[in-house]
């Protein structure tokens, strides 16, 4: 049973908002190693290995993400069943937006999966499989933005804490992934300048 003032719901979605934060930190990091970011030679000066701390947070926000729906087993009305939440499409509480969060849920699943088989699968297919991530996380934000965590299909509250947790969240791997777009089209046009001065210096 849930500690005194706590309900079933409640542990619900402080689990996924557990999940939403797992997955931000898990991004976050993965596009600081797209930046080449060295926490040797920049903030903080020190030797850290924060790839073993993105694929930490890769199995937390899975793990996080798995105990959210299953908690709900425990919830009376309405009440849910284990095929509810693997097969939500029928489930007794906004079946769309609970769909939407088990695609989450099962994409995450296999990034996580696919990432410790990496070594197996050979760099460019791994590669290939954990940009996956980015449709788990846009799953992962709507199903978060647009539930009702008292599944009572009331309309969104934009101003809630936990919604204007989950839009924050959503807004710094926005702005993080378009200034990642950023740099690579800065580095593809450096090298095609490069090729382009290295061509002329030889034909000449």
């Amino acid at each position: 049973m849930p500690p005194t003032g706590l309900t079933v719901l409640d542990l619900s979605a402080y689990s996924g908002l557990a999940a939403v934060g797992a997955i931000t930190v898990n991004m976050l990091l993965g596009l600081l190693m797209a930046f080449r970011y060295s926490p040797h030679r920049s903030w903080p000066h020190r030797r850290f290995n924060y790839f073993r701390f993105h694929n930490w947070t890769g199995y937390i926000a899975l793990a996080v993400s798995i105990l959210h729906p299953a908690i709900l087993l425990f919830n009376k009305n309405p009440r849910f069943r284990i095929r509810d939440l693997v097969y939500p499409v029928h489930s007794p509480s906004q079946p769309l937006d609970n769909t939407v969060g088990a695609i989450a849920l099962y994409l995450l699943a296999f990034v996580v999966v696919t990432s410790y088989l990496r070594i197996r699968l050979g760099r460019h297919l791994w590669k290939s499989f954990h940009f996956f991530i980015y449709f788990a996380a846009a799953a992962l934000f709507w199903h978060s933005l647009f539930t009702d965590p008292a599944l009572k299909n009331a309309a969104v509250d934009w101003f809630d804490g936990g919604k204007l947790f989950v839009e924050s969240c959503l807004l710094l791997i926005a702005a993080t992934s378009w200034l990642r777009l950023r740099h690579a089209r800065k580095r593809a046009f450096h090298a095609r300048q490069i090729a382009q001065l290295t061509a002329r210096a030889t034909s000449e």
